[in-house]
């Protein structure tokens, strides 16, 4: 069976979801929504460097929707524009229309506080949603529960993201949403009480509910370190003594102690924090289970022009394109990685 499908946006991850529709021979491109007037009337293959595909990019969300796709493929940004994006994602299950989507993050498996709406409209539309990436996404749902099962016992599970960001090109997060080259008595917005916990706290209560796990808390933890001098990423300048590396955990506690814990190591040098956790390669997921016996697994990124930012993007991307055939599938719905079947890149051997 062939889906048809619509790319919303063609940003850093949008350009790599067209690719990956592209490149699925159960996928076709029905048509691609973009924000941007400049973009408007452009070859979509064009917009994601893959050359001419046929199919132009437009504006016109209602043409779209009109289109009755099988699947929208939502890559727009949520992080600084959360209401917008939610109802953006309403309009879309209301068409009847499933999704698969990027974002808002706390929708991977959300704890009934803002997912009203859009479970109503998934209802309304007799459509699904699923919302996953890499991180929140893959690096810890599917892959830390999968390791688990050749465990006897289960101390702790620890999901790791350890990457530097110096060649991600996205401004507005590393310096307005993350903080990087701000002071460091400043404090940005992803770092505010409660934040940490709305963007990832899902991660954690997902793999409580995926091991049977009743947690009594969940908790937040951070710190930071300053450049120590002045120097060049890929987003602008990072000016001495402002914030160049961040680490930080959210934690899953049951009677006293963290049992479950995303941690981010997140550097613009590499060798800020040698004292932190450092990467396998040159960035990755990393999984650490500790019990009986103790595993530590580690996934390396690196795309085909040798950075790792370009493969986590690409990750995210997949992730996304490769369950639409099991979202379009599945029971209308908010869907979380737990009640997917396995996915798999069908179709993409070579």
């Amino acid at each position: 069976m062939v889906y048809r499908v619509v790319q919303w946006s063609t940003g850093n991850v949008g350009r790599n979801t067209l690719a990956g529709i592209h490149a699925r021979p159960d996928l076709e491109l029905a048509g691609v929504y973009v924000s941007n007037p400049a973009k408007v009337g452009r070859d979509a293959g064009e917009l994601a460097g893959l050359g001419p595909i046929g199919v132009a990019a437009t504006g016109d969300a209602e043409a779209l929707l009109a289109l009755r796709p099988d699947c929208v493929v939502y890559t727009a940004m949520a992080d600084d524009r959360v209401f917008e994006a939610l109802d953006d994602l309403a309009r879309i299950l209301r068409s009847g229309a499933n999704v698969v989507a990027s974002g808002p993050v706390f929708l991977q498996f959300p704890d009934g506080s803002m997912d009203g709406p859009i479970r109503e409209a998934a209802r309304e539309g007799s459509a699904s949603i699923w919302v996953n990436g890499i991180d929140p996404g893959y690096a810890n749902d599917w892959l830390p529960l999968s390791l688990t099962s050749i465990s006897e016992r289960i101390d702790e599970v620890r999901c790791m993201e350890v990457l530097n960001y110096a060649t991600y090109d996205q401004p507005m997060v590393l310096f307005d949403i993350m903080g990087f080259g701000r002071p460091l008595e400043e404090v940005p917005f992803l770092l505010r009480p409660g934040v940490l916990t709305l963007a990832w706290g899902s991660v954690v209560r997902q793999l409580a509910a995926g091991l049977d796990v009743e947690l009594d808390s969940v908790e937040e933890w951070h710190t930071r370190l300053p450049a120590p001098e002045t120097f060049e990423v890929a987003s602008g300048t990072i000016e001495k003594g402002t914030a160049a590396a961040l680490r930080f955990e959210v934690r899953g506690v049951r009677h006293g102690r963290p049992v479950i814990v995303l941690e981010h190591v997140t550097r613009l040098r590499d060798d800020l924090g040698p004292d932190w956790p450092q990467p396998a390669g040159r960035g990755c997921y990393r999984v650490v289970v500790s019990g009986e016996p103790d595993y530590t697994l580690d996934l390396q990124l690196l795309g085909s022009d040798g950075d790792h930012n370009t493969a986590g993007l690409k990750a995210t991307a997949m992730r996304l394109v490769n369950a639409v055939p099991a979202v379009v599938e599945a029971p209308p719905g908010l869907l979380t990685a737990l009640d997917l079947p396995l996915v798999t890149g069908r179709g993409l051997l070579r």
